[in-house]
């Protein structure tokens, strides 16, 4: 497969199965993010399998033994790319379900000379189900996630009990969980969340500061613009 293939629409119909935490959406792809995807992705794409596949072989994919941080719903990939040039002895694995997103971030890597990042196409929670070993990953980033702030929706949401043992699970011991949000009931529901692993530990009395090594982003910008506060939540496996 030449290039990453597009996520059905919204319209088509899905075969039952776990609930989703994002919405199925299309974007514009541009000249640029389809000379991308055609150029790129065989080198630095993979996609997410829907069923029990092969563990992923840090090693191979990024062709050196280093710690690895999973970056959860990477957007744009604005972020990421930042992160993985000030940080260039840590390898950065980026999953985003949206095709633009997936593009620009492989663009962008190609232009900034990233060799360590690698980008996932598909939902997170299947790759840490399907093809991820526990104790994989140095830290986990769950920047800004959709807050699905209707109650009837909070099901959907990413940061609950059973997806954050998942997610804990896949951390080495000593390992990072590092979520943000703009959404101040969300940040509620994720203290309280991640406050009730046992396996977790706050480094902070309740919210952290935001750590330098976290960009601040367009979508930050437009959120403190409109009054939101931002929260970051930094748990540290036991």
């Amino acid at each position: 497969m030449s290039t990453v293939d597009e996520l059905p629409s919204p319209a088509e119909p899905r075969l039952p199965g776990p609930i989703r935490t994002f919405h199925p959406r299309r974007g514009r792809l541009t000249a640029r993010h389809h000379d991308a995807l055609e150029r790129l992705w065989p080198r630095y794409g993979l996609v997410v399998p829907a069923a029990p596949a092969a563990e992923l072989d840090f090693v191979a994919l990024f062709g050196r033994r280093a710690p690895v941080v999973l970056e959860i719903g990477s957007g744009m990939g604005d972020a990421t790319a930042a992160m993985a040039a000030a940080d260039p002895d840590r390898d950065y694995l980026a999953v985003e379900v949206h095709t633009p997103g997936v593009a620009n971030l492989l663009a962008m890597t190609e232009q900034q000379g990233l060799g360590n990042v690698r980008i996932a196409q598909g939902d997170a929670l299947d790759l840490l189900r399907f093809a991820v070993a526990p104790d994989s990953f140095d830290a986990i980033h769950v920047f800004f996630p959709d807050p699905w702030p209707k109650a009837r929706h909070h099901k959907r949401r990413l940061i609950q009990p059973a997806h954050v043992a998942l997610l804990r699970s896949r951390l080495t011991p000593g390992g990072v969980l590092h979520c943000a949000t703009d959404w101040a009931e969300y940040a509620e529901a994720m203290h309280e969340t991640l406050s009730g692993d046992p396996e977790l530990v706050n480094t902070a009395d309740r919210y952290a500061p935001r750590p330098a090594h976290r960009p601040l982003t367009k979508f930050e910008r437009r959120g403190t613009t409109a009054g939101h506060d931002i929260f970051d939540l930094i748990f540290r496996r036991r």
